[in-house]
């Protein structure tokens, strides 16, 4: 482990897209603790990053112990557990930083885009946990499947947040996980993002893409 690496935290981390957060941040030298609803499923998916990297650091357990333990958690579920998976993390909040991935996508029609009526997930999420949290919102226009590879990732990763030292500190944690981070302000930016991700999935169905992401041009 290098001498810059975070304890993070991801519930939902037996997901597509947390479990390749996890393996990127793991192989990229960090302690990671995989969250889920139940210890097993944790435990399973941690096992399988460690067998993957070759090394220990990853572990498994509940939602809310490994949040408890983290500097940094990494909120990575669907949008229809989001509330729920917040309130069970609560209790464990105590000033780290938050970076919450989720998109508001209500199935059927997922390749529409479908805001909460508070306009931002990410918004939802800092009133929510109020001064319990430092939030960031990041990674919501990545495609697992390019994380989970071993693949250079060929998209920028919007990152905004209110708390300039918070973003700064994930634009770090993407680039470690292989992506190009960019300071995209304010946490209210957010609903670009989120939005975005409906357009992008309408766009592989489309164009057969698969993982299509976003480049910023002149920057």
């Amino acid at each position: 482990m290098n001498e810059n690496s975070r304890i993070i935290a991801v519930p939902g981390g037996t997901g597509n897209l947390g479990f390749a957060l996890a393996w990127r941040w793991a192989r990229a030298g960090h302690r990671v603790i995989i969250g889920s609803r139940t210890a097993a499923r944790a435990q399973q998916a941690a096992a399988e990053i460690n067998e993957r990297t070759g090394s220990n650091t990853v572990t498994g357990s509940e939602n809310a112990p490994a949040a408890a333990e983290a500097e940094i958690i990494v909120l990575t579920v669907p949008y229809a557990a989001h509330e729920m998976t917040l309130q069970t993390i609560m209790p464990a909040l105590s000033g780290q930083i938050l970076v919450d991935t989720t998109v508001p996508l209500q199935p059927p029609k997922v390749n529409v885009v479908q805001l909460p009526d508070s306009g931002c997930v990410a918004v939802q999420t800092a009133k929510l946990v109020g001064d319990r949290a430092r939030v960031v919102a990041a990674f919501h226009n990545v495609a697992a499947i390019l994380l989970n590879s071993d693949n250079d990732i060929d998209c920028d990763i919007l990152v905004t947040s209110d708390d300039p030292d918070a973003r700064q500190t994930v634009m770090q944690l993407s680039e470690d996980a292989g992506c190009h981070a960019l300071n995209a302000g304010a946490l209210a930016n957010a609903v670009a993002s989120e939005a975005l991700t409906s357009l992008l999935i309408h766009m592989n169905k489309t164009y057969k893409a698969g993982h299509a992401g976003i480049r910023i041009t002149g920057v």
